[in-house]
């Protein structure tokens, strides 16, 4: 949620920032929403003050007096007034939020102009395809054996299209990046932590999943719950409605979860084998932040998220997000995406994202600061890394002439061999 006081005060930077990004908004509608508002608050504290006014004269008057009856009279219709104006507020209130809600977030002034993905911008790439790709790379779906680890026929069976199952050494190899991922985290100085899987309204709303993603979210309806499509709503709900001590800045979590996308409209040749799931595996790091320090903490998210990368000696790149295909709690994204030596085409493995105070508004998360004043953190979350793409790019590039898969070293230690073969 952005600042009322920004669109009320800035209307014309909010307009002008709302007209990068891809969303529409009736900011009149906003505004009049808001107009109706403060006007109904005044009404309703005016009202209850000639209320407090005529209570305290008419205990100053003899009790049974005609005085006395005549200021109990008006204090009996000032009271009705009062309940009457009450629910007026919370009417306007509810109206003005619900209009509010329809307000995405504004980009960062560093985020590239663009309306599309095809005008994202290389900020910067590492590792070299041709050293790091091996010769005999194809498509992971194309392996030999692939169809046995990754059974995606029994997958339909139990469950539907989108939900595989891993079995024997490659889900022992999806567990061996999740422990590298938590391990690299906790080094980074990241909390682990073990989330829910299923969040309410409230907290769906909070990250800005509602009311934009309802048709791409598993909705559990029975109980009004939502599967959650990234760790990042549990996660970032965990201090909704608090107020943190300044010293406690910067809080840095990491949680490991499985993400449930319904993925509706996904077709075609790029959304083969791992490369878009329903269920998918991804470990997720989460900042609360000073105001202050926020693109620099956006910075040292994206080299945490790179630096897993390097380690499993996978070549990537750097996009940075254009204002048209930024999400719409986001002020400023970086896309993390490795090559795919087999598809020969890059993967998105992780999104590393600011949002400013948008979701800390929504959620009331707050610091108090050096005066004692309670003002809105800013969040950031980035994936640490999302597993299917990841995994799919190891088999690729490290496969063999012999059909096996070598194992980058840094995840040997959880794996137990340096290979993957059946």
């Amino acid at each position: 949620m952005l600042d009322p006081k920004l669109i009320r005060e800035q209307i014309d930077t909010v307009r002008k920032g709302i007209a990068r990004k891809k969303f529409t908004v009736d900011l009149d509608a906003v505004l009049a929403a808001d107009e109706r508002r403060r006007h109904a608050v005044t009404e309703f504290e005016s009202a209850r003050s000639a209320q407090n006014g005529a209570n305290q004269e008419m205990a100053k008057l003899p009790k049974g007096s005609p005085e006395f009856q005549a200021k109990l009279a008006e204090m009996k219709a000032l009271s009705a007034k009062v309940k009457e104006l009450e629910k007026s507020v919370a009417d306007a209130d509810e109206a003005w939020r619900t209009a509010c809600l329809s307000v995405p977030n504004i980009p960062d002034v560093s985020v590239p102009d663009g309306r599309a993905e095809t005008d994202n911008v290389v900020a910067s790439t590492w590792g070299d395809p041709e050293k790091l790709v091996s010769p005999a790379a194809k498509a992971h779906w194309d392996i030999a054996w692939f169809s046995k680890a990754v059974d995606f026929e029994r997958g339909v069976k139990v469950t539907g299209a989108g939900f595989p199952f891993y079995v024997g050494d490659m889900a022992r190899l999806v567990r061996s990046l999740i422990q590298f991922c938590l391990q690299e985290a906790g080094q980074a100085g990241y909390e682990e932590v073990h989330a829910p899987l299923l969040v309410n309204t409230a907290s769906a709303t909070a990250t800005g999943q509602l009311p934009d993603k309802e048709g791409q979210m598993y909705h559990a309806q029975t109980d009004d719950l939502y599967m959650i499509p990234t760790a990042e709503v549990p996660v970032t709900n965990f201090f909704r409605d608090e107020i943190l001590p300044l010293d406690a800045l910067p809080v840095k979590r990491v949680g490991y979860t499985p993400c449930f996308r319904r993925e509706a409209g996904s077709w075609g040749a790029h959304v083969r084998g791992l490369n878009r799931l329903h269920q998918f595996d991804k470990v997720e790091l989460v900042k609360w932040v000073h105001p202050e320090t926020s693109l620099s903490e956006l910075e040292s998210l994206r080299t945490d998220a790179e630096r897993l990368l390097q380690k499993l000696n996978l070549p990537y790149r750097v996009l940075s997000i254009c204002a048209g295909d930024i999400g719409f709690p986001h002020s400023k994204q970086y896309d993390l995406e490795v090559w795919a030596g087999g598809q020969k085409r890059w993967l998105e493995v992780s999104s590393c994202s600011s949002f400013t105070d948008f979701q800390a508004r929504r959620a009331g998360i707050r610091f108090r600061d050096k005066e004692g004043k309670a003002n809105f953190v800013h969040t950031l979350n980035g994936s640490g890394l999302g597993l299917p793409r990841v995994l799919a790019a190891i088999l690729e590039n490290n496969l063999q002439a012999d059909g096996s898969v070598r194992i980058p070293e840094v995840l040997r230690p959880w794996y137990g061999k340096d290979s993957l073969n059946y």
